[in-house]
């Protein structure tokens, strides 16, 4: 990535300095179908881009640059006055000298086709040929597609036209006509580059429109669309996505009293995509794994519905006011994260959302939270690099973990109208921290600097443990919750850890067994907790509880604790907690304390071999099966794996056996017995029901689920290349090879190991969707030993890969191919080494390689305390 970085002070010198009235951009896509991928000798395969640029200069007769990531410039002009592309044209960067008040700069470039997502992505579907195309641009890449100034302070009108392959349809963000053989499109309103997009391609497209009155009788239409390729036509459920569309249109003009300001809504479900979505404005692009070919549980289509309203909201927080650099990031996507759960509960079926955010989206912000790449939610950003990765657990679930705590702070009216003040002072503009702040503190009254200061700019999570003193008579005669700041462990370089101790705005739920044996909230109080020890006076005199949960309702962002008595409750009567909300948090602070060596890994697997069968919420329930295949292959330890995968394996075919037939338990037991079979008798029953041998009532083994079964029988060796081949065959589109590759990556053969690491790191012909399918086959848990000699070789090759391969894949590559199975104090040492050997190496770099390393410190740690258990 030589080059194409761009720092922060680089950004800011240039909007200082320039301001945009418009672009122009002419793409001719014409060249993405024919013969061949590229020109002679392995050039890439080209379009060409002509962007006219018009911009000012509040200082003539300075330098500055543009942004263009492309092989090749045929022309450039500034101001009428041709430039020789060689001397201006760094590969990244167009210099532009002496500049006037009034610029028009234009550009005519070959620009490439991406197969690794970033750009113009070009998708040949293995199923009829066809080619698709679309983009996706951040934080950086539209200056792959059109030559701008990459940075989303520099806002401004664009205009697109497209020249396509004939039977094409062009999409982009503004409403498009096709006119003698051109496709062109309305401007937009002033935005960023990074959320411009196009796409093209003989999608399949449906279309469907919302219509909104308002209080002063003017009504609002908007043209809603989804499209997705031909080949997933069968399966795409518009009208439910339409549903969803139109659920949260009313919802948020309910509530942010600024109506929809970009005119058409279409959303497209795109392949090989390597985000889950992204907000262009006017079209929203989607991974296409949305669109389900077989049977999912409720799970899929709720993550589904939350993403589709993650991205709604970024159309009032991120796309009509944006943030002035990625150090505010979180000003979007906190929204947009909590906004997504906020009306998802409260404008569709999936009433029981916030069960889910507490349960899934904390768990990513409660890891990302304790590596010692932490960050403030206001993240200090200095380039683009850093941009890239700190789209992370911390900018979305955390800061929507925050927002949540913030509207417990102020109430949820004082929120919402700030929220509304926000967009219409903003308007189409760029913000930091103190603008959001400013109305916050105008509308609710609070000393909001104090709250960004403990919440916002401040990194770790703080633990929150219940202090219970009883009478005589088994009366509480004090609760006290006590708070723990954040501790960095066993860190390559000293640190003093993340010391902050946070005002917390909890409620303490006190329960106990019923007569019929339910677990039952009987008290419940509010609190303020600051400091180390907060005294609960109000639940002074409550009868002795069983469980004290001291998060309850999930308010706070914290880490649970319990006192002994409480841990004794849950590892006894967990399954007994009627309330879903609270078993959840009860689930997710025991899968921390796991995970902090604070219980051995062993008894959190024997928890959910007990309780799991009894969980109702079936995304919890797909939680909890994530977490005990981590506990197995990480935190038990060494000695008890094999007994461990025996009991779960039995244990999940027993529930399988047991679940309602046809139902979406059956189908999360079959995929999780699938994840943990190892057996011969295990491997034989998964054989048999793609066989039709074996059967289990009411389970329908189709094709999305075939290919989860032959994924642990490819790893064990009980599926070769002819039977996947065979099965590629029975399933021959994009999906089925991508699972194809996987399991043939997965076979336990050294010669399949070497290939595959071969296709990932030594060549490029891979495109990003087959280089995650490829590393998600090669990591087996069961073929440790196989894959012990490529960790020394991982070591080896990252800075290359980093510097050689886009950032894209270099995070798939670093991340995914770390030796996180090769779980030895060796390997910790190896890669200490490493970041010792690198301190000059890229920053984002460092920091994959180190996070990865903590990860393998508190998995070791966990195996410490789960040897320690066992005697």
């Amino acid at each position: 990535m030589p080059g194409e970085n761009l720092t922060r002070d680089e950004a800011r010198e240039r909007a200082a300095l320039l301001s945009v009235d418009g672009y122009d951009v002419s793409l001719d896509l014409r060249s993405a179908v024919g013969d061949g991928e590229g020109g002679r000798d392995g050039e890439p395969r080209t379009f060409r881009s002509v962007t006219t640029l018009r911009f000012r200069c509040n200082e003539p007769g300075t330098t500055s640059f543009a942004d263009l990531i492309a092989p090749s410039v045929t022309a450039v002009s500034l101001n009428g006055k041709d430039l020789d592309p060689g001397a201006v044209f760094d590969g990244s960067r167009i210099l532009l000298e002496d500049l006037a008040a009034d610029n028009e700069l234009v550009v005519d470039a070959q620009c490439a086709y991406s197969r690794t997502g970033e750009g113009m992505h070009r998708f040949v579907d293995p199923e009829d040929g066809e080619v698709y195309l679309y983009t996706q641009y951040e934080p950086a890449d539209s200056r792959r597609v059109f030559a701008n100034f990459e940075q989303p302070d520099l806002k401004a009108p664009f205009r697109f036209e497209v020249r396509a392959p004939e039977g094409w349809v062009v999409w982009s963000n503004g409403a498009g006509e096709l006119t003698d053989g051109v496709w062109r499109f309305a401007e937009t309103k002033p935005i960023s580059t990074y959320i411009t997009c196009v796409t093209a391609g003989p999608y399949h497209y449906v279309t469907d429109s919302y219509s909104r009155t308002f209080a002063d009788g003017t009504t609002l239409e908007i043209p809603l669309g989804a499209l997705c390729r031909k080949g997933l036509a069968p399966y795409f459920d518009a009208d439910d996505v339409f549903l969803v569309t139109k659920q949260g249109l009313d919802f948020f003009h309910d509530h942010f009293d600024y109506p929809y300001p970009f005119g058409k809504y279409d959303q497209a479900f795109v392949p090989e995509y390597n985000l889950g979505a992204m907000e262009n404005p006017g079209l929203v692009t989607f991974r296409e794994e949305f669109i389900f070919r077989g049977k999912v549980t409720q799970a899929s289509y709720e993550g589904r519905a939350n993403v589709i309203l993650h991205e709604m909201a970024h159309m009032w927080f991120g796309d009509l006011v944006t943030m002035e650099w990625w150090d505010d990031l979180w000003l979007k996507e906190s929204f947009a994260d909590f906004m997504g759960a906020f009306s998802l509960v409260g404008a569709t079926r999936f009433t029981d959302g916030w069960i889910t955010f507490a349960n899934r989206r904390k768990a990513w912000a409660y890891r990302a939270d304790q590596l010692p790449s932490t960050h403030p939610i206001t993240a200090d950003i200095r380039d683009l690099q850093d941009a890239k990765l700190n789209f992370d657990g911390i900018t979305y679930a955390k800061g929507a973990s925050v927002l949540k705590q913030l509207v417990a702070y102020v109430g949820q009216d004082a929120f919402l109208e700030g929220a509304r003040r926000y967009f219409k002072r903003n308007a189409y503009g760029n913000t930091r921290l103190g603008d959001l702040l400013s109305v916050l503190e105008e509308t609710s009254g609070r000393d909001m600097a104090a709250w960004a200061r403990s919440w916002l700019q401040t990194a770790g999570v703080n633990s929150l443990t219940p202090q219970v003193l009883l009478s005589a008579e088994g009366r509480i005669t004090e609760l006290a919750v006590l708070q723990e700041a954040a501790a960095v462990l066993d860190q390559p370089t000293p640190s003093a850890g993340h010391p902050e101790l946070r005002p917390h705005r909890v409620a303490i739920g006190l329960y106990r067994r019923t007569a019929d044996g339910a677990l039952e909230r009987y008290a419940r109080a509010e609190a303020d907790v600051d400091g180390p020890r907060t005294v609960v006076a109000e639940l002074a005199g409550a009868e002795a509880p069983e469980l004290v949960l001291v998060n309850d309702d999930d308010l706070t962002y914290c880490k649970i604790r319990f006192d002994e008595t409480s841990l004794d409750t849950l590892r006894a009567h967990l399954a007994d907690i009627t309330d879903p909300l609270a078993r959840a948090l009860c689930w997710s602070a025991l899968w921390n304390l796991t995970r902090d060596a604070l219980l051995p890994a062993r008894d959190f697997v024997d928890l959910v071999l007990r309780f799991a069968g009894r969980e109702s919420d079936i995304g919890v329930l797909q939680m909890l099966h994530a977490w005990a295949e981590s506990a197995l292959v990480h935190y038990v330890a060494p000695q008890w794996r094999e007994t461990g995968e025996r009991l779960l394996a039995e244990g999940a075919l027993k529930e399988l056996r047991l679940a309602e037939p046809g139902s979406e338990h059956q189908l999360a037991w079959a995929r999780f017995f699938a994840t943990v079979a190892s057996g011969a008798d295990e491997l034989q029953l998964l054989q048999g029901l793609l066989e039709g041998t074996a059967e289990i009532g009411g389970l329908v083994v189709d094709q999305e689920l075939r290919w989860a079964f032959l994924g642990p029988l490819a790893a064990h060796g009980a599926a070769d290349e002819s039977v996947l081949a065979a099965e590629l065959a029975r399933d021959d589109t994009a999906s089925g090879k991508r699972h194809q590759v996987r399991c043939l990556a997965a076979r336990p053969s050294a010669a399949v190991k070497a290939q595959a690491w071969a296709q990932v790191v030594e060549s490029d012909a891979l495109s990003n969707a087959l280089v995650e399918a490829t590393i998600a086959g090669f990591v087996q848990p069961s073929q440790r030993e196989l894959l012990a000699p490529y960790a020394e070789k991982y070591f080896a090759v990252i800075e290359r890969v980093w510097r050689e391969r886009s950032i894209q894949i270099g995070m798939d590559v670093v991340r995914g191919l770390f030796p996180s199975l090769q779980d030895s104090a060796e390997t910790l040492a190896a890669a200490d080494a490493w970041l010792s050997a690198h301190e000059k190496a890229a920053p984002a770099l460092r920091r994959l390689v180190l996070e990865a390393r903590d990860d393998l410190a508190r998995a070791l740690r966990g195996q410490a305390c789960d040897a320690a258990a066992a005697g």
